[in-house]
């Protein structure tokens, strides 16, 4: 999404821990531009879980999810420049924000299920690889100045 994640984080901020009819309600009365978005993203989330309950076969009361997740990570930053007096140039950045909401089911208890709807991030489904060594490489001798030469 384009905008900074500063600003994603005040609106996820108001909806997490919230059951989904609640944080959907409060997206619908937010004021900030971001939160159509996230609207968007909780309206999916949702429907992935009412596809895995009745597609897949896994149990998951959809009446019962909270949004258990919601981050705001930065994205690659677009670097701009605008004209500034004296044919100089400013830089400015436009941020970017990656969004991950997840959804879990609420136990009769108050605890959180083992079912996560949503987003996970792409580091914890691919096991990192090492690198491998890299050798030492081997250190040339110093140039020998030429007696005489001048710069």
């Amino acid at each position: 999404m384009r905008v900074s994640p500063q600003k994603a984080r005040l609106v996820l901020d108001l909806i997490k821990g919230r059951r989904v009819e609640d944080a959907l309600n409060a997206l619908t009365f937010t004021k900030k531009r971001v939160a159509g978005t996230v609207e968007k993203l909780v309206r999916s989330a949702l429907d992935n879980a009412n596809y895995l309950s009745s597609e897949k076969g896994i149990d998951v009361d959809v009446d019962n999810l909270f949004v258990k997740r919601a981050i705001a990570n930065d994205g690659p930053r677009m670097k701009r420049i605008r004209p500034a007096p004296m044919g100089r140039a400013y830089r400015y950045v436009r941020r970017i924000a990656h969004i991950e909401i997840a959804l879990a089911e609420r136990g009769k208890n108050g605890e959180a299920l083992a079912h996560v709807v949503g987003a996970e991030p792409a580091t914890a489904a691919a096991p990192a690889k090492k690198a491998p060594k890299k050798t030492a490489a081997k250190k040339r001798p110093a140039a020998k100045k030429k007696a005489g030469a001048k710069r």
